[in-house]
């Protein structure tokens, strides 16, 4: 059973691992090596990261206590993080998420979803009714990364 609930500040450390092995390990086969390193470094602030989190306030899925997934939704529409456990891909945790937010959504009568997803999560979130919007190209660490901004009118 999945259970969703919300941020705790202790939390933090848990998702910068969730975000930098899930990163490491699922984009794999749509980014180089090289990019990964620049999206998800070895290297970083765990400060800075908790003070992320902490503005992001996501949602956390948690399957027997253990964190396997978190997703945020900010007051303007934008999914920023959105990031399933690498071990816990297709066992239903980035649909409880998503149906999360897709609620809260509803609750404060949100228009509009929008996010700037990977190639990877791509397919998933069209799978929801996201539709693209755009392709870019962002730039991370001096690396170019190719991702859409995905939209779902509610």
């Amino acid at each position: 059973m999945i259970h969703i609930r919300d941020y705790q500040a202790s939390d933090a450390q848990v998702l910068r691992q969730l975000f930098f092995n899930t990163v490491r390990l699922v984009n794999t086969n749509d980014y180089t090596h090289t990019q990964i390193e620049a999206w998800a470094p070895s290297d970083y602030d765990e400060h800075v990261w908790a003070q992320h989190m902490q503005t992001l306030k996501p949602f956390i899925a948690e399957i027997d206590g253990k964190i396997v997934g978190y997703a945020d939704l900010q007051s303007d529409g934008l999914i920023d993080h959105f990031f399933c456990h690498h071990q816990y891909q297709g066992c239903g945790v980035g649909k409880a998420l998503m149906q999360h937010l897709l609620q809260k959504a509803s609750e404060h009568k949100l228009k509009q979803l929008y996010s700037y997803v990977s190639i990877t999560a791509k397919p998933f979130f069209q799978h929801f009714g996201f539709i693209q919007d755009k392709q870019q190209s962002v730039a991370i660490r001096g690396q170019e990364l190719i991702n859409f901004k995905m939209i779902l009118t509610l």
